[in-house]
């Protein structure tokens, strides 16, 4: 199947840069001393690592779904496995649980997770489930920019929206050849890019026809702002 043309908005170049066909890629997280991004697939049990220069992806499969992955400060990432966190070994592919909760709760596992500026790895569980009715649209994963404002990936909105948090005003919305959109992160040369996760699962045959690059990895340059490095796990 032919590779789709990017879509341009002015300045705005949108393009998918890998076509992994994720059931439901998320987490993105760019690693300046790699020129790599991070992501995972939830459903597909695996952490990848997409080398920028050479575009190749490596991976790691996990025992249970894994919702998120992160830098840690003295080498090496944690992800939220299950209801575990845990430390990965990428040399020899290895997940080492840090710490479990809910152990009694069968079914239950984290759903997303992040690093705050002091360090500290928060995760939150799937029980607390909000939605945004307007378009039809669910807020997913997010990050900010260096002027302190929000990018929103809506999941079955095809979009990252870019919001002030102090006006809660739209300024900006970017819309993408695919519908389910999950999560971004600024990364590349000085922040400057940024990346976009999306999902496969659930789309019927011809929906999937008409979004061959559902899954994949999509790059957004020209938007004219910088992200921030990502906050490593202290420890």
């Amino acid at each position: 199947m032919q590779k789709s043309a990017p879509l341009t908005m002015s300045s705005i170049k949108i393009e998918c840069v890998l076509r992994e066909n994720c059931r439901c890629g998320e987490s993105p997280v760019w690693e300046e001393a790699s020129n790599s991004l991070l992501f995972v697939d939830i459903p597909a049990k695996k952490v990848c690592r997409w080398d920028s220069l050479s575009k190749r992806v490596q991976q790691v499969t996990v025992d249970a779904p894994v919702s998120s992955v992160a830098l840690r400060q003295g080498g090496g990432y944690v992800a939220t496995v299950g209801t575990k966190f845990c430390a990965l070994n990428w040399e020899d592919q290895s997940a080492v649980a840090l710490a479990t909760v809910d152990k009694d709760k069968k079914n239950n596992r984290f759903n997303d997770g992040k690093v705050d500026p002091a360090g500290r790895y928060f995760a939150a569980n799937r029980r607390s489930i909000y939605k945004l009715e307007k378009e039809e649209q669910i807020p997913d994963g997010m990050c900010i920019d260096a002027d302190g404002k929000l990018w929103v990936a809506c999941y079955n909105g095809g979009r990252v929206i870019h919001l002030d948090p102090e006006t809660g005003k739209r300024l900006q919305t970017l819309k993408l050849p695919v519908v389910k959109t999950t999560s971004c992160c600024f990364g590349g040369k000085d922040y400057s890019e940024m990346y976009v996760t999306c999902a496969r699962d659930g789309m019927d045959p011809k929906d999937l026809l008409q979004q061959p690059e559902a899954g994949g990895i999509f790059k957004i340059t020209g938007l004219g702002v910088k992200g921030i490095p990502p906050y490593p796990y202290a420890g």
